[in-house]
């Protein structure tokens, strides 16, 4: 009885595009449901906490692919209260716990670095000093307070690039599977790639090589540290999120995609174009990600508002290798066994996303109920 009730489930899981399992570089992944890198601002004073263990590993499964919450590399990376870090001892060593409990249920566990840039105010700047970009060029005033920021001199570079890389030597201290590094909306990297943000005339601005030296600086110090077949690169180069827009980013994403691939990074994520801000979908054809896909060849992955159909849909049709969900894993910690049963979701509650609270909006989701044999 036992048997054909396994058989069933592997039958059902073979249907189920999301479910079959996939090998990511030397990963063997069962699946291809991913825990999207979701800023949940419930590490005090940066310092990653306890809660967290659980919130974690409640999404972790066998073979499962997990992403961090964005984590600062310096002291000069934050722009929100309460974001966790992995440029000291301590943050290290908070990590542990949480890396060894995803571990313990079999997950894949990366960690995104970043980097905030102009997204923040001298408030969480060590010193009182102004924020630092590619630009001094500053956000508009909006609900946030951003603060004007200092613009990079080309010297200074250089050391940005090492707090990255540093980064990635702790992650891997703290027990990382590998790291993903944070180019997309409106943060620093992405700030470097965009012309709408970078305005610099030396080495690092003008032209789309120009603008995408950084962050493949940051790729390469990266992938040296720690391996590049334990590096991925997320990017948006169709959002203006953060008001980083580019004038033309299908050549931007084109351009990066090539250039990942000639390094060996693990995977390259990106975020689909459809994204708007608010949680709004507006819906456009898939194959706008199509050349970005063919040009990197190895792992992609796609997240921007999938659901259960059209993420099914984009891997049976070979438009993605992987899709990242972000609300709905946050709100479903048993996403894979749902959209295996095909269970009614959990709604997710916006107002609690990035409340301080270690438990309301973070670890007290229900599970499925199980089922009776």
């Amino acid at each position: 009885m036992e048997m054909e009730k396994n058989k069933v489930t592997w039958e059902t899981k073979q249907s189920i595009p999301l479910l079959k399992p996939y090998k990511m570089g030397n990963f063997n992944l069962s699946h291809r449901i991913v825990l999207a890198p979701l800023t949940r601002q419930r590490s005090y004073g940066n310092v990653p906490q306890p809660h967290a263990v659980l919130y974690y590993s409640q999404r972790a499964t066998p073979g499962g692919f997990l992403i961090t919450e964005a984590t600062g590399v310096s002291d000069t990376a934050q722009g929100y209260e309460n974001t966790p870090g992995i440029w000291t001892k301590e943050q290290v060593e908070a990590w542990k716990p949480i890396v060894d409990a995803v571990h313990a249920k079999g997950g894949i566990f990366f960690c995104q670095i970043w980097h905030v840039g102009r997204v923040s105010n001298r408030g969480f700047q060590p010193n009182g000093e102004a924020p630092i970009s590619c630009t001094d060029k500053p956000l508009k005033p909006t609900k946030a307070l951003f603060s004007p920021p200092r613009r990079l001199s080309t010297e200074e570079i250089p050391g940005v690039v090492n707090d990255f890389r540093l980064a990635a030597r702790n992650a891997m201290e703290a027990g990382f599977d590998g790291v993903e590094l944070h180019g997309a909306h409106g943060y620093m990297i992405d700030q470097f790639l965009k012309d709408s943000v970078n305005d610099r005339i030396d080495q690092y601005g003008g032209s789309l090589q120009n603008r995408c030296r950084f962050a493949l600086e940051v790729v390469v110090a990266v992938a040296k540290e720690i391996g590049k077949d334990r590096v991925g690169v997320r990017l948006s180069p169709f959002a203006d999120l953060m008001e980083s827009g580019d004038s033309n980013p299908e050549a931007l994403g084109l351009y990066m995609a090539e250039s990942l691939r000639k390094c060996g990074v693990l995977y390259c994520h990106v975020i689909e174009p459809r994204l708007k801000r608010g949680g709004e979908i507006k819906e456009c054809p898939h194959e706008t990600l199509a050349p970005m896909r063919k040009a990197f060849q190895e792992t992609f992955i796609v997240a921007g508002g999938y659901t259960r159909e059209d993420g099914n849909e984009a891997v049976a049709k070979g438009q993605t290798d992987l899709v990242a969900f972000g609300r709905w894993f946050l709100a479903n910690p048993d996403l894979p066994k749902r959209f295996q049963v095909n269970a009614p979701l959990n709604k997710y509650d916006r107002p609690t996303f990035y409340t301080s609270d270690p438990v309301v909006g973070y670890t007290d989701y229900p599970f499925l109920e199980p089922t009776v044999s």
